[in-house]
């Protein structure tokens, strides 16, 4: 099992030197990747209900500031040398599919191959409006276009592509990225739609846990495993090949799930090293956790307790 860790691209903790800092610190503990999540611009007004807490309100969105996700990255792996580097996720409809292939594949040449690519369909109607995206509503059928789009983009040496939301042919497209055939990319959410989108198109499925809204127990995770291989096998896919990386966000902290128990990965670390061989019996072969702090010490501190007294023991 590979382990990650969350970075902060919002608040005090997101300047240049506390990024470096963390992202140099999660690889020199043996970290596998960092993750980093994706808002172009806050809206004053949020109407939309955030999926993953009790009250639906977008945790950090009170200061409107947001360091853009792939030149964050990008920063990063000038500073770095073997982490691996995660948009997760990236709104795949928010940015036209040619322009963040380009961007991507630079990314992964840059930074010697070490991109992973974790996208998702988007929650805030608001942000799809303020930046003139396709309608919100089929968020999902865009997403599948430009998936497909990036891959012939990232594959092909005449790329070309017809479809609905988006439609190229005649130029180069260089350089391409330096895995091969492309950078793995995880498919995030829970539904039964983002399941399918990983096993017909992605190479793992990147699904939030440990949230008290939905939480996606272990039980959970086998009968969804099985689903998405059912999935895998009408699209002529391995299933093997498709793998599970679980994140695992503190959001509402204080609170327990929704029935009493005690919140996946909260807790001591007995509890924690339960949490993770559970899910790693479930199939799990990632597990990206929350260490970001109120501040920089806190979030240092937590990142070398887990990579000392969690990680060690699993």
């Amino acid at each position: 099992m590979k382990f990650g860790f969350y970075l902060s691209n919002n608040g005090p903790n997101a300047t240049p030197d506390n990024l470096i800092a963390v992202a140099q610190k999660g690889e020199e503990l043996g970290f596998d990747c960092a993750v980093v999540g994706d808002h172009i611009i806050i809206p004053k007004t949020i109407e939309s209900p955030y999926p993953y807490t009790v009250n639906g309100e977008f945790p950090g969105g009170e200061g409107g500031d947001y360091l853009e996700q792939l030149t964050l990255l990008t920063f990063l792996a000038g500073a770095t040398t073997r982490l691996r580097l995660v948009p997760s996720v990236m709104i795949l409809p928010n940015r036209h599919p040619v322009i963040v292939a380009k961007t991507l594949a630079t990314l992964d040449y840059l930074s010697k191959g070490r991109l992973t690519l974790g996208i998702g369909v988007g929650w805030m109607r608001e942000e799809f409006e303020a930046l003139d995206l396709p309608p919100f509503e089929e968020r999902g059928a865009v997403s599948d276009e430009y998936m497909k789009a990036i891959i012939e983009l990232w594959t092909s040496d005449e790329p070309e592509f017809h479809g609905k939301y988006v439609d190229f042919s005649g130029f180069t497209f260089l350089p391409k990225p330096v895995q091969k055939p492309h950078p793995p990319i995880w498919v995030g959410g829970q539904s039964r739609a983002a399941i399918r989108r990983a096993a017909r198109l992605g190479d793992g499925w990147h699904p939030l846990g440990a949230q008290p809204v939905a939480p996606l127990e272990p039980e959970e995770v086998v009968q969804d495993l099985q689903v998405l291989a059912q999935y895998a096998e009408a699209a002529g896919r391995d299933p093997e090949e498709i793998e599970l990386s679980l994140k695992a966000p503190l959001y509402d902290s204080a609170l327990a799930m929704q029935d009493g128990k005690r919140r996946r990965f909260t807790g001591a670390a007995d509890d924690i090293i339960g949490d993770v061989q559970a899910y790693k019996e479930a199939g799990a072969k990632h597990l990206i956790f929350d260490a970001r702090g109120q501040d920089m010490p806190a979030t240092l501190e937590r990142l070398d307790w887990l990579a000392k007294d969690i990680i060690p023991k699993v």
